[in-house]
């Protein structure tokens, strides 16, 4: 079971740069996996703070997703079941971990700039509605 922050700071989206497998180089939501015990939401918070640094306040889950990688030969390396959530970011400065190689602020209008599987632009554009709509509340 895997978590993910979808983080937006007025029309800006965090995303990271992945510094481990699965998906190592590639520029993504910040993501991983909960560990034993562990609530979605603490997950979420834990893994933020440890690869970028970032205090957040979690608005709600955005999407639930299947994510399976597969090896040259077509079989089944991983599977998880990720959690989205949109949140707020509480604090702006960025301190990327050894787990990310980059982390940056992106205008939503760029996010398709940064080869993002289409699934991760969609929860990208599901979570910014959500977090506008709670900035009307």
């Amino acid at each position: 079971m895997g978590v993910g922050a979808v983080i937006f700071h007025d029309n800006k989206v965090l995303l990271v740069k992945r510094g481990k497998e699965p998906g190592y180089g590639k520029w993504s939501i910040p993501r991983g996996a909960i560990e034993l015990g562990e609530t979605l939401k603490e997950g979420v918070l834990r893994e933020v703070k440890e690869e970028t640094g970032l205090e957040l306040e979690i608005g709600g889950i955005v999407e639930v997703l299947d994510w399976v990688g597969r090896d040259e030969n077509n079989r089944i390396k991983y599977h998880y079941v990720l959690v989205d959530f949109w949140c707020k970011c509480l604090s702006l400065e960025l301190n990327p971990s050894s787990d990310v190689l980059d982390a940056r602020w992106v205008q939503l209008s760029d996010a398709p700039n940064y080869d993002l599987p289409l699934a991760t632009l969609e929860v990208i554009d599901k979570g910014f509605r959500k977090f506008k709509t709670s900035l009307l509340k």
